[in-house]
This record gives structure tokens, sequence and C-alpha cells, in this order.
């Protein structure tokens, strides 16, 4: 089973009430880590692949503007501002949750390519 960590400090999630991450050193020789290491939205760093969830077709979207995601089968608007920048060299669409007051948020999101 994969260990459960605090991650309030590594990923500055000050004020949120839990963020759980799964990074357990799999992804550490994956020819995209560097990549996903550096990833950030205006919300700061995204953390990397472990922490993030890839998300399928069926559960993203954009309506108004705007993209939304489904997270515990939730709409979630996601605000323009946790929107990455530039390409995604993993082309799937993924989505960096955090919570507050037990609510999923969106910390940073990049969209993939709806097949």
């Amino acid at each position: 089973m994969t260990a459960v960590l605090m991650v309030a400090v590594g990923c500055g999630a000050a004020g949120l009430t839990t963020a759980l991450a799964r990074d357990d050193g799999r992804y550490a020789n994956s020819p995209l880590k560097s990549w996903f290491d550096q990833l950030r939205s205006e919300k700061g760093p995204c953390c990397s692949d472990a922490d993030g969830s890839a998300v399928s077709d069926a559960d993203w979207d954009s309506k108004d503007g705007h993209y939304r995601v489904r997270l515990e089968g939730e709409w979630i608007v996601v605000p323009d501002e946790a929107v990455v920048k530039g390409p995604n060299l993993a082309g799937r669409t993924m989505v960096w949750p955090m919570y507050l007051d037990g609510k999923p948020v969106v910390r940073c999101f990049i969209p993939g390519s709806m097949t």
C-alpha cells in the first residue's frame, strides 16, 4: 500500500485542511519526471506526477469559457489561475486537487487531448 503523506509543506498548501500525496518514488526514472517536477500554475507548484491524477475524458470539459472537472462525483470549476500554461508533454488530462474545509479545490489542471 502506498504511504500517505501530508503535503502541506511540500506543496505550499498553507491553510488547507488535508492534502494527500502518493509520491513513493516509483516515478523516479520516468523521462517526464523533471517536467512534472517543474509544473506550476499561478496558484503555485503542482508538485509532481505522483501528486496529480489522470482524468478521463468523461470527467472534464469546458463550460462558459472555463474548464471544469468532476472530483468525488461533483463538477468543480477550474479557476483560470489553476490552469497550467504550456504544452502537455504527458498528453493526458491531469488535475492536482487539494482540500479546503473537506471540499476539493483545484490547485493545478492541465488539459489533454480529448479522444
